[in-house]
């Protein structure tokens, strides 16, 4: 494919299958092929267009967004490609990669200390919120609240899986952090097949997991870790749990004898799915979600 625009590349990743010993066909989305290296190039992208098409965002603007890495990174290439500037707040829990990513696209990074509570002022989510407020023509993508995440899923992720497919799927499986992905592309999925099982992730130790007594984990880029109003739109059939240690060990069986070299947030998923299809049967078709590379957390020694 050609294209005009380092942007118009966002997405059209391929749909590659995972040779897991287990009944059904499990094929994954590699989403860190996108041009900012992970899924929320999508949700991103799609936010800052509706703020142009609205005139919340202006030429010379700013982004600002509270991010664990991925949304900061797509919103630091997205604005360095279109010419505004970049605040991304985020916390010491991040990898080093992630932290010089966003440098490197010319973003003022902020670091905010890690916190149990989004809404804590000294949290990285408040402290965006408190930048927007005292920054004119300023964008707070606000993803977790933003209901154009999941639409900027719905009319990217959910088509191309549909069509890769060829809407056979019988389960679709993703995280669940800000709910755009699976509540954007599993709604898209659901209105053509009402059937197919639409099935999200979490951490075990997050807010929503533990009934608002989180506790500390180290996955980065999943975890429900507030009331979300994005997952309570989102059409789940099922969330599944999962501990730090169920990940890592798959994390590296992925790497070195499949070759996917996939971060912490795909390596969750592929740990449900792999259990989830145990009990499925040949006839299903699963497609997963590999949201980032694993390059962005090797110094956090997850594959040691």
């Amino acid at each position: 494919m050609r294209y005009e625009s380092l942007l118009h590349a966002i997405g059209h990743t391929p749909l590659v299958r995972v040779p897991f010993d287990v009944p059904p066909r499990i094929y994954a989305k590699l989403e860190y092929i996108s041009p900012g290296g992970s899924i929320k190039d999508r949700s991103a992208y799609f936010m800052v267009q509706q703020a142009e098409k609205e005139g919340v965002l202006q030429p010379g603007g700013t982004i600002i967004e509270a991010s664990s890495g991925n949304q900061g990174i797509a919103a630091a290439m997205i604005g360095a490609a279109k010419g505004y500037k970049v605040i991304i707040t985020t916390t010491e829990k991040v990898s080093k990669e992630k932290w010089d990513t966003l440098t490197a696209y010319g973003a003022e990074v902020v670091i905010c200390k890690p916190t149990l509570d989004l809404h804590d002022p000294e949290g990285y989510y408040e402290v965006a919120r408190r930048i927007h407020e005292q920054t004119p023509n300023s964008l707070f993508m606000a993803q977790y609240f933003n209901q154009n995440n999941p639409l900027g899923h719905y009319y990217s992720l959910g088509p191309e899986i549909w069509d890769q497919t060829g809407g056979q799927l019988t389960h679709f499986i993703g995280a669940v952090g800000s709910c755009g992905t699976v509540g954007g592309a599993g709604r898209y999925i659901k209105e053509r097949n009402p059937n197919v099982a639409v099935v999200g992730v979490d951490s075990a130790t997050s807010y929503r997991s533990t009934g608002g007594n989180p506790k500390p984990y180290k996955l980065e880029g999943i975890g429900v870790d507030s009331d979300s109003p994005l997952l309570e739109q989102a059409p789940i059939d099922e969330i599944i749990g999962v501990h730090d240690d169920d990940v890592f060990p798959i994390m590296k069986r992925l790497a070195r004898e499949y070759g996917f070299l996939v971060g912490p947030s795909s390596g969750a998923v592929a740990y449900a799915a792999y259990e989830y299809a145990k009990n499925l049967s040949p006839d299903d078709f699963v497609v997963i979600v590999f949201g980032d590379s694993g390059r962005a957390y090797l110094t956090k020694g997850f594959y040691n």
